[in-house]
């Protein structure tokens, strides 16, 4: 929780869908608030959005990127959640005095600027050929984390924790069918 480079692609990760019954990191009785803490320095100030809001804006980032990687068509009203997270929430591009340029919310105007930062992160995702393809699904079957891959051998979410028992797993079988 807290690994990817784009907070959007750690806050899908937050719901893991693979075990039955799927498990919600953002539930009432688990991370929200601390989720929220580990995002601090790469979101832009301002207060933590509530919860059903956080969960929307969750699901259409799921969708749009799950109908990427099935080469899909993403469902309309998630498109049109991502667009008006990133509206809602004005934004300027300023240049920084080190010669940066930064963008700089006003949620004075209405709107949460950290939802409206993961809608932009997301946005932007989508719309860099070169970026989107390096979005992966983690290889292990058990676990339904998205990611970007450093390189293109990268077929984990963490190569320590899912690619470990991925080998195992295939090392079991393997002898298990030999004996």
């Amino acid at each position: 929780m807290g690994g990817e480079r784009l907070a959007a692609l750690d806050l899908v990760d937050t719901e893991m869908l693979v075990p039955d019954p799927t498990i919600d990191l953002l539930a009432p009785d688990g991370q929200f608030d601390k989720w929220w803490a580990l995002q601090a320095g790469r979101l832009p100030e301002g207060p933590i959005p509530d919860a059903a809001a956080t969960r929307r804006i969750r699901a259409a980032v799921r969708e749009v990127l799950d109908a990427h990687l099935a080469a899909r068509k993403p469902q309309p009203t998630a498109i049109e959640d991502l667009n008006a997270a990133s509206a809602s929430a004005p934004q300027s591009v300023r240049l920084s005095a080190d010669g940066q340029l930064e963008v700089r919310y006003h949620p004075e105007y209405g709107g949460n600027a950290k939802l409206a930062a993961i809608a932009r992160e997301t946005i932007e995702l989508l719309a860099d050929a070169e970026q989107l393809a390096l979005l992966r699904r983690c290889a292990n079957p058990e676990c339904s984390m998205v990611f970007l891959a450093e390189h293109k051998r990268r077929q984990w979410c963490v190569g320590s924790i899912c690619g470990n028992r991925t080998r195992v797993a295939r090392h079991y079988e393997k002898t298990r069918k030999h004996s």
